[in-house]
């Protein structure tokens, strides 16, 4: 029977600014990174109150990496939609969509990714 969720693993066509957008614009930390048997380079990220993690592939010989509109997406909380925009900004990564409140008075917020992955962003209502 399955346990726990370990890992989402997402294929990357540029390994080093997808790790940079990680870790500078998501503030991610990479906690380990290896070479596979069958030569991907794999670098594993974890946001800091998770336990599960997001397993960057890049893998050359498989081709380029196409990511389809609204394909998938990770989202993260944050405590403040507007703080994580303007810092994102400064990035060259600004918000794609939103901020927009939900019926539940949480605000969410999307940003794309170097690759065109993208990314939630909710900021829970205030009690």
């Amino acid at each position: 029977m399955i346990g726990k969720l370990l890992h989402t693993r997402y294929r990357v066509s540029d390994l080093d600014k997808t790790v940079t957008f990680y870790r500078d614009v998501l503030g991610l930390t990479e906690v380990r990174r290896h070479v596979s048997p069958r030569g991907s380079t794999l670098v594993f990220f974890k946001a800091p109150q998770s336990e599960e993690e997001i397993e960057i592939c890049h893998f050359p010989a498989s081709g380029p990496v196409q990511v389809q509109p609204d394909l998938t997406h990770l989202a993260f909380e944050v405590d403040s939609i507007e703080d994580f925009a303007r810092h994102a900004a400064k990035f060259g990564y600004p918000l794609s969509d939103g901020p927009t409140v939900t019926s539940s008075g949480s605000v969410i917020a999307f940003i794309d990714g170097p690759e065109g992955y993208e990314f939630e962003l909710i900021e829970k209502k205030k009690n």
